[in-house]
């Protein structure tokens, strides 16, 4: 069994303790000893996180892309979930449709009661999406910049197969899409527009990043959205949230880790964790206080560390 936990601190949250027990694959929360569900974490406790796998963002496939702007969107509309819910499941009635109508055993017309929330839901995803890209357009120039000011500036831009022509909104854009392809969709049998099929494009000086960036270029790409991610997220109530970083520095060369470690130790509270103490900055341990992961008969415990 591991059990981690611990007790909120600052202003509106004096007193909250949150608790996690994982056994046998399954996971337990607990909020001041009350068993809850896992989205109660994020109404006490928000989250920034980077881990090496995140290192696909920029060139991996575009569904990792997709599910971190929805990531970054959610908290800023309400509603996001239950769009992405309500498209989710327009979709998959209107791919088992389609596949039926390529067969034969369906009609077209059957389309229309799915297009309607199809279209409504997409729409609402694509204008969230844009808008969070907004938002962060400046936080995360900023954040590149700080880490690698001798960079061309860092941009996300939204690619989509629905574009938007001048003056439309994207209901506009999307209702015209799913008309051009409906032919071409009865002939697939699957939904060939909407914003599952979107993807988000890292670029440096007008310049994709997949075409040109070392490894050390795209780790700093994706530090510097999470930095700006961190940032909107404090901006929506003034609670900036935990900052989790996992073997952070690798890649970095020695300029770039010091302008990250000053940018960390600017935070209220970061959690900066490896498998490799001796990876990590130097100037970062000197600030930092340490633990070590120490297996035991229990499993593991946390115990202080004086390096």
């Amino acid at each position: 069994m591991a059990l981690a936990g611990g007790v909120l601190e600052g202003p509106q949250r004096e007193g909250v303790t949150l608790e996690v027990t994982l056994q046998a694959g399954r996971k337990r929360i607990q909020v001041n000893g009350v068993p809850r569900r896992t989205p109660a974490l994020a109404e006490h406790l928000r989250t920034v996180l980077f881990a090496p796998e995140e290192m696909l963002l920029v060139n991996g496939p575009p569904g990792l892309r997709r599910s971190a702007l929805d990531q970054l969107a959610a908290p800023h509309d309400p509603m996001y979930g239950s769009h992405l819910s309500t498209y989710a499941r327009a979709l998959a009635q209107r791919n088992s449709l389609l596949r039926q109508i390529r067969e034969g055993e369906a009609d077209s017309a059957q389309l229309r009661y799915w297009d309607e929330p199809f279209l409504a839901s997409g729409a609402a995803i694509v204008a969230a999406r844009l808008r969070v890209l907004d938002l962060i357009a400046e936080p995360l120039a900023s954040a590149h910049g700080e880490i690698a000011p001798a960079e061309e500036p860092l941009t996300l831009a939204y690619s989509t197969n629905a574009p938007l022509l001048p003056g439309e909104q994207p209901l506009e854009a999307l209702t015209r899409r799913l008309t051009e392809t409906a032919e071409k969709e009865a002939w697939n049998g699957t939904t060939l527009v909407g914003p599952h099929r979107d993807d988000l494009v890292f670029a440096s000086g007008g310049r994709d990043l997949t075409t040109f960036a070392s490894r050390g270029q795209q780790r700093t790409a994706i530090l510097a959205l999470k930095l700006a991610e961190l940032d909107l997220l404090t901006a929506l109530d003034g609670r900036p949230p935990l900052l989790l970083l996992d073997d952070v520095f690798s890649e970095l060369d020695p300029l770039r880790r010091g302008h990250l470690v000053r940018r960390i130790a600017e935070l209220p509270q970061a959690l900066v964790t490896t498998t490799v103490p001796d990876d990590l900055d130097q100037d970062l341990r000197r600030r930092a206080r340490a633990w070590r992961v120490v297996a035991d008969e229990a499993g593991a415990r946390v115990e202080e560390s004086g390096t």
